[in-house]
């Protein structure tokens, strides 16, 4: 007999509001850290985080680096096919060939940057997936404990105006849309929203609308998000044995 599924799931993710405009990032994989038991400061955090060339922001493949190197597991969900073809994805591909290949073809700064994390990101053991952006997906990462941490439009997301010049001015002319990081906490499966664990703004915990959700993760992809990163600890032996019965 199936177990029924629980109509609302909440994950115990406590998240700091941001420090700065361009530290969201750092902030979520703060908040992933804590609720695996790894105490340390926000600060620290932010001065190792590898930052995007312009020094305003990152990547998430650079915070799924920092994991890697402190010994958790990361796997990217990956919706950007400005860096992946969907074609790699398939038996017998080396995609790490592939990225090198494609970053001596293409003369785009940005992608040839992020292309570095991403070989890193593969040569330190994580793992990329290429899945339909759907409800069960996302329901399927939560009902086994693990928080979301997904790169996003902030600009679908908030329903803002595009962001002008250094400091980010609201624009709807001149501006440009925005990037974001935030952690996804919960679902209610009965009123289909998601619990969004927000660095920004006065309330860094709010419910949305899954449909408005994963709108802001596809179109993530205009700033080189678009992903779902899922960062745990290794499997315990103990663990891997109880599996293989």
């Amino acid at each position: 007999m199936t177990a029924k599924l629980r109509l609302i799931h909440h994950l115990p993710v406590k998240i700091l509001p941001q420090p700065d405009e361009t530290t969201c990032g750092p902030t979520c994989l703060h908040a992933v850290y804590d609720y695996w038991g790894r105490d340390e400061s926000l600060e620290d955090l932010i001065a190792r985080i590898r930052k995007v060339e312009s020094g305003r922001g990152t990547f998430d493949v650079f915070l799924a680096c920092d994991a890697l190197r402190n010994g958790f597991q990361a796997t990217i969900y990956t919706y950007n096919l400005k860096v992946f073809d969907p074609t790699w994805f398939v038996t017998g591909v080396d995609i790490a060939e592939r990225l090198r290949q494609q970053r001596e073809a293409k003369m785009d700064h940005r992608l040839r940057y992020v292309t570095e994390g991403y070989l890193e990101f593969l040569s330190l053991g994580g793992r990329l997936r290429l899945a339909d952006l759907s409800y069960a997906l996302i329901h399927g990462l939560l009902r086994r404990g693990l928080p979301i941490l997904t790169g996003l439009s902030a600009t679908f997301l908030y329903r803002a105006a595009r962001e002008h010049g250094p400091d980010d001015i609201p624009d709807d002319i001149c501006g440009f849309p925005a990037g974001h990081f935030v952690v996804i906490a919960g679902y209610n499966r009965t009123r289909r929203m998601l619990l969004v664990a927000d660095p920004y703004g006065p309330t860094q915990e709010y419910w949305s609308s899954i449909d408005r959700v994963i709108g802001a993760i596809l179109l993530g992809i205009v700033t080189y998000d678009s992903n779902l990163l899922v960062i745990h600890p290794p499997r315990t032996l103990e663990q891997q044995a109880i599996e293989l019965l």
